[in-house]
């Protein structure tokens, strides 16, 4: 298991309820992208393509989601493992700050996926991303029922 003193990302933020960064949600993806194994790194990646067009692909990463999205079968994205070995954690994070762009949901989307990985039970940065981004969703119903009702 990771030692959370070894992340780089400050936990006590989180811990007292200050706002998450936008900034800061890219990279925890990819430091988790980084200790994932390859099965897990592709759902990753899958996942997070799943709302960006062909077009958006292109322009991230100098095209390599694009290309791999190409590769894989249509309409159920499957990516092969060689195409994710060619992925580097700048390229995930730069796919994340693209995809929050478009959809935030989608990245949030990734607790269940992170959730349900026992893979990536043990990891530190799975465990911070988590909780980061379910403190994000929180946040981000709890303004959307202040608005509704104010």
């Amino acid at each position: 298991m990771n030692n959370p003193q070894n992340f780089p990302y400050h936990a006590p933020s989180v811990q007292t309820g200050l706002q998450v960064s936008e900034t800061n949600i890219p990279q925890l993806v990819g430091q988790v992208y980084e200790a994932a194994p390859a099965a897990e790194r592709t759902r990753m990646i899958a996942h997070l393509m799943k709302p960006l067009g062909v077009l958006s692909l292109v322009a991230v990463a100098n095209g390599i989601f694009a290309k791999a999205r190409f590769r894989s079968t249509w309409p159920d994205m499957q990516l092969r493992l060689e195409d994710v070995g060619n992925v580097q954690v700048t390229d995930v994070v730069a796919l994340v700050d693209r995809v929050q762009q478009v959809s935030v949901e989608a990245v949030d989307g990734l607790v269940q996926l992170l959730a349900g990985s026992p893979l990536l039970a043990g990891s530190a940065a799975a465990a911070m991303l988590v909780t980061v981004l379910v403190q994000r969703s929180r946040t981000r119903r709890a303004e959307d029922v202040s608005a509704r009702m104010g």
